[in-house]
């Protein structure tokens, strides 16, 4: 996808008609946060072979956003290509916070429970810019921890107790989890700078599945390979559409909604049982993302889901540098100069996320009754052979989760 500069992005506030102006940055905005999230995700898949993947896009994308706080020169240049903006920007950055704050009240609505953190972990005796501090403090749930990386097994021996750190009203650093910095030394020793994010979702449907309709049916892999997994099914009317891709290769879209329907669940099936997934992952755009918008149509349909877990982490110190963030890696390169005069660099990058899906959309368990379901003549979407699903906020368009099901009875880390 051709990113769009910040200076056009922008353009727009020389118009007079201020409601125009905030509508066109939000489009945009949000065709550049879904461009992100599909070159993320196809990265990953890349690297992934054929194995369950699940990402947060939107988690990653802010945790690149708090690092261009302080990023100057090249490194900043370099983040800016990769998200498409400049959070420095006052307008941008007021753009996020609204939408963080959008999926804040989300997260809290009924039925839904949505957790999102991102700590900076920084080796004790740095001294950081408060400029840079306030603005981080400011920036949602990040939380800014002096650590002593040098004592790695001390500190593990006392991961749940929170690591010394300093605190002052005037720098704004703030405490992390102990669970996080645990994480921090289990990852990796002799860190200078260390940018962790995790999210985690638990969701009730807006129509729940019924226990007692649940299967254990044939789920085919991509080898050919069948295995019986449990096959949760509901007759819904929901919201559905075909698609093609660039190559007329043709998919089907089906959204079902949790409660509130504030969020919803995209799944998107090849419509050939031959087309293997990974031919329509390599041609997903944010374009065709934005199709999908206009082109689902409300139908009576027979759903048949598998239920599935997943848990994953990844190390994006492998990853951002193929979508070119190389320079915030790199000692001799990176700039941070307005996180501190010290001469930092980023050590490492982790993203942990998990994610589950059950009858009532919560991590509820229940047993599994063996019943016969009645054939109607409504159209059927079996998702019975690897598939896509995107776990969307609807105002935003932002997307939360992304990942593919290759296999659910794959047991999750």
């Amino acid at each position: 996808m051709c990113r769009v500069p910040v200076t056009s992005l922008l353009v727009c506030l020389w118009l007079a008609e201020r409601s125009h102006c905030n509508s066109s940055l939000q489009d945009s905005m949000r065709e550049l946060h879904n461009g992100f999230a599909v070159r993320l995700y196809q990265t990953l898949s890349a690297m992934e072979n054929n194995s369950n993947l699940i990402v947060s896009p939107v988690s990653v994308s802010l945790s690149l956003a708090l690092l261009q706080l302080g990023a100057r020169g090249n490194t900043l240049a370099q983040l800016e290509g990769a998200l498409g903006y400049n959070v420095n920007d006052a307008q941008v950055q007021n753009l996020l916070l609204r939408w963080r704050a959008d999926l804040g009240n989300s997260s809290r609505a009924g039925g839904l429970w949505l957790q999102q953190t991102c700590s900076l972990f920084i080796q004790s005796g740095v001294h950081l810019l408060t400029h840079f501090t306030q603005h981080a403090a400011t920036w949602g749930d990040t939380t800014i921890v002096r650590a002593n990386f040098s004592q790695p097994e001390r500190a593990a021996q006392n991961h749940d107790e929170p690591w010394p750190f300093q605190a002052g009203s005037s720098s704004g650093e703030l405490s992390g989890s102990g669970e996080l910095q645990a994480e921090a030394l289990w990852w990796g020793h002799g860190l200078q700078v260390a940018l962790i994010n995790t999210v985690a979702f638990r969701g009730v449907w807006q129509k729940q599945f019924q226990f007692t309709n649940t299967q254990n049916l044939p789920f085919v892999l991509a080898d050919g390979t069948p295995v019986k997994v449990p096959m949760m099914y509901q007759a819904a009317e929901v919201s559905f559409g075909q698609f093609r891709t660039s190559a007329e290769q043709r998919y089907t879209v089906l959204e079902l909604p949790y409660l509130g329907r504030s969020l919803s669940l995209q799944l998107v099936l090849p419509s050939e049982r031959k087309t293997p997934l990974s031919s329509l992952e390599s041609r997903l755009t944010a374009r065709q993302l934005a199709s999908w918008d206009t082109g689902l149509r409300r139908t009576k349909m027979d759903i048949f889901l598998p239920r599935f877990k997943m848990q994953e982490k990844f190390n994006l110190r492998s990853v951002l540098p193929a979508m070119g963030i190389s320079d915030a890696f790199n000692p001799t390169a990176a700039d941070f100069t307005g996180i501190s005069e010290d001469g930092l660099y980023v050590s490492d990058a982790f993203h942990q996320v998990r994610m589950e899906v059950t009858e009532d959309g919560t991590k509820a368990a229940a047993a599994t009754a063996m019943v016969l379901l009645k054939r109607s003549r409504a159209p059927v979407f079996k998702a019975d052979r690897p598939f896509l699903f995107l776990l969307r906020h609807v105002n935003t368009g932002s997307i939360l989760f992304m990942g593919r099901v290759m296999n659910p009875a794959a047991q999750a880390p």
